[in-house]
């Protein structure tokens, strides 16, 4: 299983990861350095929730259901 983990590199290359991790055993990694701090935070289970919640929010009935809050031009 590949995980994906935040986490930053001191200038002594000391690795402080954002969040603790549990291994069975020792394992390999990857370290990707970026050049500079992300612009925007970004919600990622937001993201990844989208796609499943688009399903159920883009029905007529829900556009139905919501048509009392649309303005009146």
């Amino acid at each position: 299983m590949i995980r994906t983990i935040e986490a930053t590199i001191d200038p002594k290359g000391h690795i402080n990861l954002s969040e603790p991790v549990k291994l069975s055993s020792s394992c390999r990694a990857l370290v990707l350095i970026l050049d500079e701090e992300p612009l925007i935070q970004v919600n990622e289970e937001a993201l990844l929730s989208e796609t499943s919640l688009a399903e159920d929010w883009n029905r007529p009935e829900e556009d139905e259901a919501w048509q009392h809050l649309q303005k009146v031009q």
